[in-house]
């Protein structure tokens, strides 16, 4: 029941949309309804993180599936999780000499020179999680940066732990300090934890490109250190707890047993899948990644068009495995609200 509660408590202070939830279906897009109609035969690239993302994937599915409908062609770069690719990715991407780019899921301030050349060039740019600024004039010339508002996202998480766990809260916080948005999540997790009475065991700084090599034997160590005052695990993203799963397991934690998992974002498809399953993650505050694919292509065709940005937060959802078990067998979060059709309007695309 006190589970049942926070939920509730949550959804009417923070407008935090919940799957499975009546508000879940959002019966109108709370998004822009003006705009310029569509630029016409226009060509973007996205620059993508690393394609391994989830949250990075979704968008970028969202970014082709908006750039059918309004008519544009799009190439995907992809930065392979790292600083060189992406370097690299940037490079290309000039050669393309496109009329729009997309900095999709990497700090603008580690390509800040790449940048800098772009805005040079008059290329419009847009991004997705390039910096803690949200909406319009982002720094570095970035048009708008889309996202939801991360500290929204990360205090609901860490609420939910504390509401699991109650002055028994034990967390591990694992972050990716190469990231300024990541650390100022990160931040806020942990205050807001001890704020409400929970203990961080640990703050762990390890890059989100080497999950896959580093959480094994780092989710090993952490068990023999902590034991059982080790209750929740938050992370500032799902893909953290791709590669958790199997340390557990060889330890002989339940997959519903503590730690439990709770992430600050995305809402991956296969953190869904976890959820579902009751498999090494409770929850995750999840983004709407394919209206966000849409939002990011009416900003680019704003700027194109010498329009200003239509300054849209979107709204995350607090995803649980008792929501995922009322609304059905989707794997992402995407808002049965009108967003396609609202957008294709706006572009004249109808």
């Amino acid at each position: 029941m006190l589970k049942r509660n926070f939920i509730k408590a949550l959804l009417a202070t923070t407008m935090i949309v919940g799957v499975g939830l009546p508000a879940f279906a959002q019966d109108a897009f709370d998004g822009p309804t003006s705009g310029p109609v569509a630029a016409e035969g226009k060509t973007i690239v996205v620059l993508a993180g690393d394609l391994k993302n989830g949250g990075i994937l979704g968008v970028t599915t969202g970014v082709e599936e908006a750039a059918a409908k309004i008519g544009w062609t799009v190439r995907v770069l992809d930065g392979a999780g790292s600083v060189q690719s992406r370097t690299a990715a940037f490079g290309q991407a000039m050669a393309l000499q496109p009329n729009g780019i997309v900095i999709n899921g990497f700090d603008a301030v580690e390509q800040q020179a790449a940048i800098e050349a772009v805005a040079a060039a008059g290329i419009p740019m847009v991004s997705w999680h390039s910096g803690p600024k949200i909406g319009c004039d982002a720094p570095g010339g970035i048009f708008a940066n889309v996202s939801t508002d991360a500290m929204t996202v990360s205090e609901t998480a860490a609420k939910w732990a504390m509401a699991d766990g109650g002055a028994n809260v034990g967390a591990i916080i694992f972050t990716d300090s190469t990231y300024q948005i990541a650390i100022d999540k990160a931040d806020r997790i942990k205050k807001t934890i001890e704020d409400m009475g929970g203990t961080v065991l640990e703050y762990v700084d390890t890059p989100i490109a080497e999950t896959s090599s580093r959480m094994g034997p780092l989710t090993t160590a952490l068990l023999q250190k902590y034991g059982e005052k080790w209750t929740h695990s938050l992370a500032i993203n799902d893909l953290y707890f791709d590669f958790m799963g199997p340390a557990l397991a060889a330890a002989g934690v339940d997959g519903k047993a503590n730690p439990k998992a709770g992430s600050a974002g995305d809402g991956s498809e296969a953190a869904f899948q976890r959820i579902r399953s009751g498999q090494y993650q409770a929850i995750t505050v999840a983004e709407p990644l394919n209206l966000q694919g849409w939002q990011l292509v009416d900003e680019l065709n704003r700027a194109i068009s010498g329009e200003a940005c239509s300054g849209y937060i979107t709204a995350p959802a607090l995803v649980t495995e008792e929501g995922l078990a009322a609304a059905g067998e989707s794997n992402s979060f995407d808002p049965q609200n009108g967003y396609r059709d609202a957008y294709a309007k706006i572009w004249g695309k109808m």
